[in-house]
């Protein structure tokens, strides 16, 4: 359970800290990632298998179920639009 009242700027650092987890990134750390430069592409290196973990990370850690894949494109932007989808949008 997460705390409703977190800010997008805590939203963040949490959802950095889970996708390391959740992603098994061995080469960088939470820290190291950029809220605000694109997920999928050079930077990470995330591709399809990626989003399906992300799509997970959501419904389990806070209630959120993306089921179709143009929602999923908008929202996996970058970690920081998906700190935002999250702050509007969690129901745990």
């Amino acid at each position: 359970m997460t705390d409703m009242t977190e800010t997008v700027e805590e939203l963040i650092s949490r959802i950095k800290s889970h996708i390391v987890e959740y992603l098994h990134i061995d080469s960088m750390t939470a820290e190291g990632l950029d809220e605000d430069v694109p997920l999928f592409g050079e930077y990470t290196g995330f591709d399809s298998i990626d989003a399906l973990e992300l799509v997970v990370l959501l419904d389990k850690k806070y209630g959120i179920k993306i089921l179709d894949s143009k929602e999923a494109r908008k929202i996996f932007v970058d970690i920081r639009t998906i700190a935002e989808y999250v702050h509007e949008n969690r129901k745990s």
